[in-house]
């Protein structure tokens, strides 16, 4: 795999972050009722930012954080925007009344590593996904989890669209529940990519997920049978020999296309529908390991730094830079291209 051809930490005119953590981003999470952003890192902590958007232009004011006794892999919301909760590697899931200034309790522990976690408010629950090949649900106010479902393998990604959730294991499987009936898996599968399992993204229909790999692809899979016809896989994120993971897939809230961003250090909008990519977006010099919309589609915000693709031994935590940036897609690069035509958008 080739170095960087980019040398421009910042080439697609994004909008910076202050004061990033000091290690690599894990996640970023938007609040679904304001512009609050929240990052986990490997550096232990969890931060905050408020975002102000006037016109084209962008300004981040760190607000809070707090921190885990190891690094923190995972982030999520409640529904009301109050509330943050945050997995890590000490095993420990917290609870952050964010918004009423509150300190953070433990509200969940695994036997490993935390890696996934989702607040499912039309259960009042909070599932999460370990290392421990578990997952399980909470009710906050108690102590033990209301249940533990058992996976073959390694917890690697999670998504939830209730009724749907999706999870991909270390071992290619991907788990689909009904959440009506959490305590039995709905439908099993073998990833339709060859390659290990990088992420998921529930349809917001909930019909299908979208699947991303380390080998630079994503397949789009339909649940109905009678569908099968329409699922496909399509390559993203390579560059002449070089393939790069697909890290992160995000559907944007309004128009339902999706953002990919990967190892090369490039994101991309698509749309699934047209089966076409409606941006291409300049690589960044380095990986992006992670990137989100916030709740009306109007930012998206991605991290730009070291993704532990290459393991420790090429990281320096002392000498690499950490970015966290915020982009405003412009409307024709995430409408759909049925949706553009009867606007008069880009074909």
């Amino acid at each position: 795999m080739s170095s960087f051809g980019a040398t421009n930490t910042n080439p697609n005119k994004s909008h910076e972050v202050t004061s990033p953590p000091s290690d690599s981003v894990s996640s970023l999470s938007f609040s679904p009722k304001a512009n609050f952003l929240i990052a986990t890192s490997w550096d232990n902590q969890v931060l905050c930012w408020e975002v102000s958007k006037n016109g084209n232009t962008l300004s981040s004011t760190p607000k809070a954080s707090i921190s885990h006794d190891q690094p923190v892999l995972c982030s999520a919301w409640k529904d009301d925007g109050t509330t943050v909760f945050t997995g890590s590697c000490d095993k420990q899931v917290k609870m952050w009344p964010l918004l009423s200034g509150g300190q953070p309790t433990t509200v969940a522990v695994h036997d490993g590593p935390i890696k996934e976690i989702a607040w499912i408010p039309e259960m009042n629950v909070l599932a999460t996904g370990s290392w421990d090949k578990t997952i399980k649900y909470w009710d906050t106010r108690q102590q033990n989890p209301v249940h533990t479902q058992q996976l073959p393998d390694l917890c690697c990604t999670m998504d939830v669209r209730h009724p749907l959730m999706v999870v991909g294991t270390a071992d290619r499987n991907l788990i689909v529940f009904n959440l009506q009936n959490p305590q039995n898996e709905y439908k099993r599968i073998i990833s339709p990519l060859k390659y290990q399992t990088r992420c998921v993204a529930a349809f917001p229909d909930q019909q299908g997920f979208l699947v991303g790999s380390i080998e630079g692809r994503v397949g789009v899979h339909h649940l109905d049978d009678a569908l099968q016809d329409k699922n496909f896989t399509f390559r993203c994120h390579r560059e002449n020999n070089d393939i790069y993971s697909v890290n992160s897939l995000n559907f944007h809230p309004v128009h339902h296309t999706f953002a990919t961003a990967g190892s090369d250090g490039a994101f991309h909008f698509w749309d699934k529908n047209s089966k076409q990519r409606l941006k291409n977006m300049q690589r960044c010099s380095q990986p992006i390991p992670c990137g989100t919309f916030n709740n009306d589609g109007s930012i998206y915000a991605y991290a730009v730094c070291y993704d532990w693709s290459k393991g420790a031994e090429t990281h320096n935590p002392t000498t690499a830079k950490n970015y966290i940036y915020l982009h405003i897609p412009q409307d024709t690069d995430v409408k759909g291209r049925s949706q553009t035509a009867s606007t008069g958008g880009r074909r």
